[in-house]
């Protein structure tokens, strides 16, 4: 067995592996994780570019799994498996990827080409059949300035071709969710949130408020309905009612009156996905409140979140006020869009849309058809951001 590299410092030990071999180093908190393996440990296969999580080219395997190294704490790895391009000199996938991307000319200055390959691997792993725009979907994140991409794409779809054709299948097993490291505790937590529906009923759902469960950011927002607290209290007991008027919510199933088994439709520019995850959902009859406690994710980020509800006599009689306040953590390659402005910008519109198509329900309308995109926050901002500049060059 190898021994620990160590390296001195004046800030604190962090422990982990690298590239399978075990090392001890002082790492200051706020140092990230391609920073930390590329100046600390000398690991500078590892690319950094863009230093926002939007590029890719620092993406490294931690626990398995693809994820932005600008992004990612080094403290936040303390005894993960951290594996950077270096680790996969031996790796029989990724020297198929090498072959494949000399073969169809998938590469130029390079740059790119670390993050490329890890990302390239995580597919050529989980897609059962060369699907171009699967691939091309599950690159988005990976950017290249050279190549246009054609050449890329060709040659990851002939490695699963190639793959699939010698009897090797794709992955089937779960795919564990959390902060980076984890393969406990929260990332545990979050995993249980892909369950299927049968294995929902079979497992306890968890508790409305759970105790453990701290929002990284939380908000709150308020809106106002021309209806009776009673009637519009009585709408939010059909949860599918309420999806129907939530833009990118999907109900798959409700295994009781209490669990949901569904996702959010999600699109930010290049990255279109769904989160898929299972939701418990509280009511307070005396109170005219209620909570919805959620987990969920898609395969690479995760999400949990409590949204606490509470139906008020408005100011006019026969109205309603509505009270949410929402609390929210969020992992993997959408935290870059998970900044508290933007959240609370995209939800206040968001909010407003969804106070708008409850207010058509009330009054008898059919439910708004879901928009094939779903949910999109970038769409949002720029109508808030056009609705300013009209009402500033309006004045």
């Amino acid at each position: 067995m190898n021994a620990p590299i160590r390296v001195s410092g004046a800030a604190r030990t962090l422990a982990l592996t690298l590239n399978g071999r075990a090392v001890a180093a002082e790492v200051e908190p706020r140092t990230n994780l391609a920073d930390f393996v590329r100046d600390t440990l000398d690991a500078t296969g590892t690319h950094i570019g863009c230093e926002h999580g939007v590029c890719g080219a620092c993406t490294v395997l931690v626990d398995g799994e693809p994820a932005r190294a600008c992004l990612s704490f080094a403290a936040a790895c303390a005894g993960a498996q951290v594996t950077t391009i270096e680790g996969l000199d031996d790796d029989a996938v990724t020297a198929e990827l090498r072959a494949a991307f000399n073969r169809e000319h998938a590469l130029q200055c390079g740059f790119c080409t670390p993050g490329m390959l890890v990302s390239s691997r995580d597919l050529v792993l989980r897609l059962a059949e060369p699907d171009e725009a699967r691939i091309r979907l599950g690159l988005a994140g990976n950017l290249c300035r050279c190549t246009g991409y054609a050449g890329i794409v060709k040659a990851v779809a002939s490695v699963i071709a190639d793959r699939r054709a010698r009897g090797i299948a794709a992955g089937t097993a779960p795919r564990p969710l959390g902060p980076v490291g984890a393969r406990a505790g929260a990332g545990a937590e979050a995993a249980a949130s892909l369950k299927t529906p049968e294995a929902v009923r079979a497992t306890p759902a968890p508790p409305a408020r759970a105790a453990d469960f701290t929002p990284a950011h939380s908000f709150a927002q308020s809106f106002d309905l021309a209806f009776p607290k009673a009637r519009v209290f009585a709408l939010f007991a059909d949860i599918r009612e309420v999806a129907a008027c939530l833009p990118g919510a999907v109900v798959d199933e409700m295994p009781d009156l209490e669990h949901v088994v569904g996702g959010m439709k999600v699109k930010l520019g290049p990255i279109s996905t769904t989160f898929r995850g299972t939701a418990r959902v509280t009511r307070n009859a005396d109170t005219f409140s209620g909570v919805i406690l959620g987990a969920g994710g898609d395969g690479r980020s995760a999400t949990q979140g409590e949204i606490c509800y509470r139906v008020l006599d408005g100011a006019m009689p026969g109205t309603a006020r509505v009270e949410l306040t929402v609390g929210y953590t969020l992992k993997g390659p959408l935290a870059q869009f998970g900044r508290p402005g933007l959240v609370r910008e995209v939800a206040g519109r968001l909010i407003a849309d969804f106070a708008a198509h409850l207010d058509a329900r009330l009054k008898g309308a059919p439910a708004p058809a879901a928009t094939d995109g779903g949910l999109n926050p970038l769409r949002l901002l720029l109508s808030l951001l056009a609705q300013r500049l009209k009402a500033l060059f309006g004045r």
